[in-house]
């Protein structure tokens, strides 16, 4: 992995192994490093190097060294250079369900404007923005994970959750989707599950996951497709045992979901390009 010592010449990514729910990666972009796109997990992160700038919710942000940067999910962000230097930041990628484990039914914390210099959110992400090098300690991990809810809900602006929201009905449909994310699934068949009128259901379930079931169950696809193609699989054979109809209909969405096509994103993690 580079270390940064002299410039950089081309873009890189390093991702660190997912454990219980959280990614990390460090990566440095020069120029457009990212299309408009949007993910089902908040994105928090620190810049290291550089001045990162992206579109989110109507205005431009430069994230500098010292902020730190909340995108909420499912909201759309792109993401480029702010100088000829280009940006080197680290990233964790971390599932509203681990926030609600924290919150128990609060509706997601949200950060208005996608930066802030709030000094608890800096210190409770310092040991989750730790090097890439080697795994965090599981408890470790489970320990900051708790700090970054409560600092998140402290600085939120996010309002109370309805009254009448139905955590336990949302939380049985989002376990539904993970046992059945390679079918098909209606909004009437979650429905009948969790015993909650469909549209009800659809709005508890973006109030405590930030998304609707939809996007959650097609991002369960893409986090199948990306595994895949890590272990070296063909986009096409990817595509289909993935669920999509198709590779163009994965291509659309992977690149909806991290803001660059799928052999682009293979090649920057350090794989090699697939037809």
């Amino acid at each position: 992995m580079k270390q940064g010592i002299e410039p950089e010449t081309s873009d890189w990514m390093h991702r660190a192994e997912a454990v219980q729910g959280i990614e990390r990666i460090e990566a440095f972009f020069q120029g457009n490093a990212y299309a408009l796109h949007r993910h089902d997990t908040y994105a928090i992160g620190r810049t290291l190097t550089g001045v990162q700038s992206f579109n989110y919710r109507g205005g431009m942000c430069n994230s500098l060294p010292g902020h730190t940067m909340v995108l909420h999910p499912d909201e759309p962000h792109d993401g480029q250079a702010g100088t000829d230097e280009g940006f080197r930041y680290r990233m964790i990628y971390v599932e509203p369900a681990l926030i609600q484990s924290v919150l128990g039914g609060k509706a997601l914390p949200f950060i208005k404007g996608g930066l802030t210099a709030n000094a608890r959110l800096l210190n409770a992400t310092e040991t989750l923005l730790a090097q890439m090098h080697s795994p965090l300690d599981p408890l470790v991990q489970d320990d900051a994970l708790v700090e970054l809810a409560y600092a998140l809900n402290a600085a939120s602006d996010a309002p109370l959750a309805p009254v009448s929201a139905d955590f336990a009905s949302a939380r049985l449909a989002r376990e539904y989707l993970h046992a059945a994310w390679q079918g098909t699934v209606t909004l009437d068949e979650l429905a009948a599950v969790t015993g909650r009128d469909r549209w009800s259901l659809s709005r508890d379930f973006r109030t405590f996951f930030g998304t609707s079931p939809y996007r959650y169950l097609t991002m369960r696809r893409i986090e199948a497709a990306r595994r895949m193609m890590l272990e070296g699989a063909a986009l096409a054979d990817v595509a289909a045992a993935a669920g999509f109809a198709d590779q163009s209909h994965m291509t659309r969405h992977f690149t909806n979901t991290y803001g660059i096509p799928p052999a682009r994103w293979l090649r920057i993690a350090g794989g090699a390009d697939t037809d």
